[in-house]
């Protein structure tokens, strides 16, 4: 069987963009886009850690979150997640998933002096048992 250019042009061309459309698609659902730290401090921090509302320890001062820091990362970020004085659980933001939550306190604690990484699965296990630990003392208050 002869073929013509044309079908193989056509041929070449739909294969090809089948495998992008694939490569895409897997893309999508393996590698789901999160916030950087500092995208997420932009988007939902940024209100009250730059300008100290409600006391909030505002963005590189050291005094401020000096303290916080020395809290540790897990405590501070478990905490601030689920509320903490005049903060709202997830900074206001129901759709912020305890990583991105997580990024942005190693963000805002680096701009005054820590050294913290971004949380591995070990350190997110610690924060979500903290939080669960939260969650039941409240519940019970509730009882």
């Amino acid at each position: 069987m002869k073929h013509t250019n044309s079908n193989y042009t056509l041929s070449y061309y739909s294969q090809l963009f089948s495998l992008v459309i694939t490569l895409v698609i897997l893309s999508l659902g393996s590698n789901a886009y999160a916030a950087t730290g500092a995208e997420t401090y932009q988007q939902v921090c940024a209100a009250c850690h730059t300008t100290g509302i409600n006391n909030s320890p505002k963005l590189g001062d050291k005094t401020q979150w000096g303290k916080l820091i020395k809290e540790g990362q897990v405590p501070i970020t478990a905490d601030g997640y689920y509320g903490v004085r005049a903060m709202p659980a997830r900074g206001g933001n129901p759709n912020l998933t305890v990583a991105e939550f997580a990024a942005a306190v190693v963000f805002l604690a680096n701009q005054a002096g820590a050294k913290w990484q971004d949380p591995d699965q070990a350190m997110l296990k610690a924060i979500n048992d903290r939080l669960a630990k939260k969650q039941a003392q409240a519940a019970n208050k509730k009882s």
